[in-house]
């Protein structure tokens, strides 16, 4: 298997040019310079190719460059590009009504557009506080909801998100996460992983730390994105609700990577057999246009005019490219994503056999992790290893990127073919062979 010369001369120079003017902040693992792409392949500045298995952090759901989506775009820029949220246009009435369509429950709906993922967490914590009239949520430790001083505050994944930013937001307690491979919590008698959180936000944080009357909301990803692609146990969420039931406590379920069909569902909370009562959306929705959403269960939202706002919500270009995008998911990439993913996850389950690296292999759909360890009995993190194996890939034309302390997410665009995906396995098993070499486990 080759192994390119990289970074190229071109792609050297713009990141030596990046490097004197753009903020430092951004987390840049490998030296990819874009030049274009099309579908799942990507070509660099200086024309080498590679698959994209990151797709711009689950962003890029119809494929880089779809023709579909690329002519919404151009249209759409034709009539008018921007009016502001304080006027009305078709295309964000459509594209609103749509998503209340797919909305995962049954009754009405009402959408409020943004322009990112954190801004529709920030725009689900306020509609909570104005619903409730309460104050107080719960997060989970390994949460990713953004960077923003209220998102921030439920990111719970690295310290270094909130290192040198504080105070944040108060009114947040964070409970563990229902992690099947490393549970953090003893299992209690009679009950299953997921049951025993559930318990223990009832018997722990209700009944000593808030009152059930001052709780506004429980905001969780219903698979962990940033904290390692963790798939909870079927107990969980169905316990989980009946707690917010019990309570009168709103469920939103962050959505922004796991939900617009990359489980293999519109919705990845689809797949544990419970309605939240709102969820927020971003990342692939609109294709990589910067698009985010709150969508809410209708009488929830029932915020006064001027309440809440934005210059940039409902942005004609986004709207149009979203609606592209839902429809080239509704037509074949909903169904190409559970049945190639299912592919995808048994080809990765077939390297686990192969490599005593690989830990644990997890999730749904293009929403894959594979978690890497020193050895499976201790289940101690490979970090090392993990990263290895991410360059290693990139040096053989395949782009991954991490997340957790030691998985690497698995997350083509909805279009990707069981050809792409037999290719990006074969450089998969070379970049672990190569990492497993390095570090000396056989």
């Amino acid at each position: 298997m080759n192994k390119l010369n990289l970074p190229g001369p071109k792609a050297k120079a713009l990141i030596e040019r990046d490097d004197r003017i753009v903020s430092r902040s951004y987390p840049r693992d490998y030296p990819f310079v874009m030049g274009h792409g099309k579908g799942t392949e990507v070509w660099d500045v200086d024309g080498n190719r590679f698959l994209d298995f990151a797709a711009g952090i689950a962003v890029v759901s119809t494929g880089h460059a779809n023709s579909a989506v690329v002519k919404a775009i151009q249209d759409q820029a034709e009539h008018f590009i921007h009016i502001s949220s304080d006027f009305y246009h078709e295309g964000w009435i459509r594209l609103s009504e749509k998503l209340g369509e797919i909305a995962p429950w049954a009754g009405p709906s009402r959408i409020f557009a943004c322009n990112s993922g954190t801004e529709a967490v920030e725009a689900s914590i306020k509609l909570a506080r104005f619903h409730t009239k309460a104050t107080q949520f719960v997060g989970f430790l390994g949460g990713f909801h953004g960077r923003t001083i209220g998102a921030v505050t439920f990111t719970a994944s690295k310290a270094m998100y909130k290192n040198g930013f504080t105070p944040l937001m108060n009114g947040v307690v964070h409970v563990p996460f229902p992690n099947p491979y490393r549970p953090l919590l003893e299992r209690r008698p009679g009950m299953g992983h997921g049951e025993t959180v559930v318990a223990y936000i009832e018997e722990e944080i209700i009944a000593r730390l808030i009152p059930p009357e001052d709780f506004a909301g429980i905001l969780i990803e219903p698979i962990q994105g940033e904290g390692g692609y963790v798939v909870p146990p079927d107990d969980f969420f169905p316990a989980l609700k009946a707690l917010c039931d019990k309570y009168g406590i709103v469920l939103i379920a962050d959505e922004v990577q796991s939900g617009m069909g990359r489980t293999g569902k519109w919705w990845a909370i689809e797949n544990f057999g419970i309605e939240p009562d709102m969820i927020t959306s971003a990342k692939g929705l609109a294709s990589g246009m910067p698009l985010g959403a709150l969508i809410s269960k209708a009488d929830m939202m029932s915020w006064p005019r001027g309440s809440h706002g934005n210059t940039y919500g409902g942005n004609p270009i986004a709207c149009a490219a979203s609606l592209a995008t839902i429809d080239q998911i509704e037509n074949g990439y909903l169904e190409n994503t559970r049945v190639t993913g299912a592919y995808a996850k048994e080809g990765l389950l077939d390297l686990q056999k192969k490599h005593k690296s690989i830990g644990d292999v997890r999730g749904f759909g293009f929403m894959l992790g594979i978690e890497f360890v020193k050895d499976r009995e201790s289940k101690i993190p490979a970090i090392e290893l993990r990263d290895d194996v991410v360059h290693f890939a990139f040096e053989r034309g395949l782009l991954l990127l991490g997340c957790g302390k030691s998985v690497i997410r698995i997350t083509p665009p909805l279009s990707t073919s069981k050809q792409e995906v037999d290719e990006a396995l074969a450089i998969l098993d070379e970049s672990i062979r190569l990492a497993e070499e390095k570090h000396k486990i056989s």
